[in-house]
């Protein structure tokens, strides 16, 4: 197994609790000289509705889920894929804090059919040929059927599309980015949200995609890993860790070329950044949650989006800066390590 060397200062301030706590983002003691506005709401008010299919429909992988500014306009896009067996609609408030400030999000659905295929096939395949299928009726006609699922006066900017995903969601977004399925979607950005192999190192879901080279992923957009210091963690005993050891971010961070920026909520659970409800009793019975604000966490994760976006979709990489270079001044929870290789 090969790894960077910066991989392994990542490591050691994500996993060690003995050793000095090592912040790669060339923080000063002191306040940064320009603030940021990505970690609070942003000006836009937004709507959101779920989209089923119909005998009339060709809505792949129903019931989609649209959160939308309402201000007329044309809006950048991110389809965000849901973790495993986890309901597009669980993260709403992380979708409404995004869109708020810009941004159309597109989350495909789950069928109970889906759902119980999940439960019983260790595979992550029929996500990916999902997703695909989601990339293509988002791109039909020139965006004619998401169009058609919006206000009339509120476009979606197919010139701008970000793929992103969470957990098992996050494995399909990289793996669609690495071309395990066709789409005729063109991708601005990747971001991963907590990225999860599979099960343990000997049990990698297909498609496997984490080979432990460095900077091995053929992927040439520029890439967000936003992890949690305690996902692979396991629970009292009793579960696995949710983002085990060895299938976690800091292995997708090791393969990725740059640009690349990688962040870690230390003390927050892998499923933190859902709705309130859902992190609650994942953190009672399944997975080990962290001792601050889901809201503050939701805050973070939305934060890192809409400065990575606006970085790499409208060249403006002022926020993601202010970010990089002072997080403990700006950001709503502690991130560590914060990294940005941009060449």
């Amino acid at each position: 197994m090969l790894i960077n060397s910066l991989f392994f200062h990542a490591f050691e301030s994500i996993c060690s609790s003995k050793t000095p706590k090592i912040m790669l983002s060339n923080e000063s003691l002191s306040a940064p000289t320009s603030s940021t506005t990505c970690f609070e709401n942003g000006s836009y008010t937004v709507e959101k509705k779920s989209v089923p299919k119909s005998s009339s429909s060709d809505t792949p992988n129903p019931p989609l889920y649209i959160v939308y500014p309402i201000e007329k306009g044309t809006y950048p896009v991110i389809l965000f894929l849901h973790g495993f067996s986890i309901p597009n609609t669980s993260y709403s408030s992380l979708f409404e804090f995004i869109a708020s400030h810009g941004y159309i999000i597109v989350a495909p659905g789950q069928t109970l059919f889906g759902l119980l295929k999940g439960l019983f096939v260790a595979s992550a395949v029929g996500d990916v040929d999902d997703v695909a299928l989601t990339s293509n009726w988002i791109n039909k006609n020139q965006g004619e059927n998401l169009q058609r699922e919006l206000p009339s006066d509120v476009s979606p900017d197919l010139e701008n599309v970000a793929l992103a995903g969470h957990s098992k969601g996050g494995k399909a977004a990289f793996a669609l980015a690495l071309g395990h399925a066709n789409t005729s979607l063109k991708f601005k950005a990747l971001i991963g949200l907590d990225p999860v192999e599979g099960p343990n190192t000997s049990n990698r879901i297909e498609p496997k995609i984490l080979n432990y080279i460095p900077q091995n992923f053929n992927i040439s957009l520029p890439i967000a890993l936003i992890g949690t210091g305690l996902g692979d963690d396991g629970f009292r005993g009793f579960f696995p860790p949710a983002a085990p050891w060895g299938c976690n971010h800091p292995f997708f961070f090791n393969e990725c070329k740059p640009p690349v920026c990688y962040f870690v909520a230390k003390d927050y659970g892998h499923m933190d950044m859902v709705n309130d409800w859902l992190a609650w009793l994942s953190g009672m019975f399944v997975s080990k949650t962290g001792k601050g604000s889901y809201a503050d966490m939701r805050r973070a994760c939305g934060g890192i989006f809409v400065a990575f976006l606006k970085t790499y979709m409208f060249d403006d990489a002022e926020d993601l800066s202010t970010i990089v270079g002072s997080p403990s001044f700006v950001a709503p929870v502690k991130l560590n390590p914060v990294l940005w290789l941009q060449s």
